[in-house]
């Protein structure tokens, strides 16, 4: 089966970049209180069922992964980068790392308490949500949650140059209700939504959250 366009591209990027980006997120989420906020917020949900087993999609070097095995889960890594999975491996070497695409986690159907996405739909093409979300889906048991972050762009727009290096990558429109609905329609129930204001100096655009399950049902 032929690969999307928006998948290449994204692996070309995250392939070209995956040193400098390592460097720039050796402190993890300090200054992004919002995220870590969430990250426990979504722990604590899992912890009202018992649930534990937890998926990374588009981890990167590993240090959201890492963060939610501090949170008590049973956390793993997801990326379609193999220079990004070289990283996540060279500075977590006890953690599980697995190279995969969001259209395609490679996991047992139901063997997920939980999904995290943070900031990896952004160069997701509409057309591919149903697709990515009716995987998730079906990876999670019953009742698991998903926790999907994304900057909100109501235009697409290609970046050329990230982190100072050449980069083709286009950046697709993602809006809050669109997303919703998106998720309801793979069978998905929308628990929560967040959107807040960018935080300078580093955030110029608006972020959203958006809390989903899979009915328990």
């Amino acid at each position: 089966m032929t690969e999307p366009d928006f998948l290449s591209a994204t692996r070309a990027t995250y392939e070209t970049v995956a040193q400098t980006y390592t460097n720039a997120q050796s402190q993890g989420l300090e200054g992004r209180p919002y995220d870590r906020a969430l990250l426990n917020l979504f722990a604590e949900l899992l912890g009202e069922f018992g649930g534990t087993r937890v998926a990374d999609v588009g981890c990167g070097p590993g240090h959201i992964t890492a963060l939610l095995r501090d949170l008590g889960l049973d956390a793993f890594g997801i990326d379609l980068s193999p220079a990004m999975l070289d990283q996540a491996r060279q500075l977590y070497p006890e953690l599980e790392f697995h190279e995969a695409s969001l259209l395609d986690l490679r996991v047992t159907d139901g063997s997920l308490d939980g999904i995290v996405a943070l900031y990896s739909f952004n160069t997701v093409p509409a057309e591919h949500l149903s697709q990515a979300f009716e995987g998730f889906r079906r990876a999670l048991r019953p009742g698991g949650v998903l926790l999907l972050c994304f900057s909100v762009r109501d235009e697409p727009t290609d970046m050329t140059t990230w982190l100072d290096h050449p980069v083709t990558l286009p950046l697709q429109r993602l809006m809050p209700d669109e997303v919703a609905r998106a998720l309801t329609g793979a069978g998905l129930h929308v628990q929560s939504q967040l959107v807040r204001d960018p935080r300078p100096p580093y955030e110029t655009r608006p972020y959203a959250a958006i809390v989903a399950a899979r009915p328990a049902s």
